[in-house]
């Protein structure tokens, strides 16, 4: 009976985390650029037994008796499907077309060190900073250019014009262009190492080809569009739906639980007497 409790007990415990997935998932279907992650599952460590001696029965299976121990969680993993686009019409925002394309900003890693981070979330804004207008995401991080600096533009820019490929035009008040710069995109080729910094921001270790730096004459894979902005790539009917599966399957191994608690019981109850 113990067994029983346990492997229902180690289960219990993946689907919780599943359900915590699944929950963040749901809690960000709204924000901008969201990826959302999958849980997948895996078979934890079984036990092979064999002291079967008068085991003479045909089977298609080895020999013995395998105890399982119930399932893990192998991994969350993030899922870099493009999300659906929503036209806004204002003119710093802005939305990739092209999948695993980020944009880079300033931010810090977990020992507070400056550090480049990683977002699809285009929203951006102008923050006066020294005179003049830096452009920051809805955070207030600095987005950066094609040399990871900060984007800083004149005071005097009135609108500003992107190309496909990442180029952002100011233009002042008279129409005339004030300045001109390269939004700093990077290509991550393995999206599984991106670590989570919150905000819709993540950072990723220093791993041969992980990532590669849209600069250059790469800059013609860059594709972006303006006025518009990437949604979350949550499919809430299916989220709901892996919600109810995996509640009933919960509630499953809770009931099995308590079966063997009230079979153990019995047992008790039977030596008492």
């Amino acid at each position: 009976m113990l067994r029983s409790m346990f492997t229902a007990a180690n289960t219990m415990n993946a689907l919780q985390q599943r359900l915590d997935t699944i929950s963040h998932n749901i809690a960000n279907s709204n924000t901008v650029g969201f990826q959302r992650r999958e849980a997948s599952f895996a078979e934890l460590l079984a036990q092979q037994v064999d002291r079967l001696p008068n085991d003479e029965a045909p089977r298609q299976t080895p020999t013995g008796v395998r105890y399982g121990n119930g399932a893990g969680l192998a991994s969350t993993m993030l899922v870099t499907a493009q999300g659906p686009l929503v036209e806004t019409g204002r003119a710093l925002d802005f939305a990739f077309t092209a999948t695993n394309q980020w944009f880079r900003v300033r931010t810090v890693d977990g020992s507070g060190a400056a550090a480049i981070g990683y977002t699809r979330a285009g929203n951006f804004s102008l923050t006066p900073m020294n005179g003049q207008l830096a452009l920051t995401t809805s955070d207030g991080l600095f987005v950066l250019d094609e040399t990871n600096a900060p984007i800083v533009l004149p005071a005097n820019t009135h609108d500003v014009q992107l190309s496909p490929t990442g180029t952002l035009t100011a233009i002042d008040a008279n129409g005339a262009a004030v300045a001109r710069v390269n939004l700093g995109v990077t290509a991550i080729r393995r999206p599984q190492l991106l670590e989570a910094q919150g905000d819709n921001v993540f950072t990723l270790p220093a791993v041969p080809g992980a990532s590669e730096e849209l600069n250059g004459g790469l800059r013609n894979q860059i594709r972006i569009k303006q006025g518009a902005l990437e949604q979350a790539n949550v499919d809430l009917g299916e989220e709901l739906v892996g919600l109810m599966t995996t509640s009933r399957a919960y509630q499953l191994n809770a009931r099995a639980i308590s079966i063997s608690e009230q079979m153990l019981g019995l047992i008790n109850n039977v030596r008492s007497s």
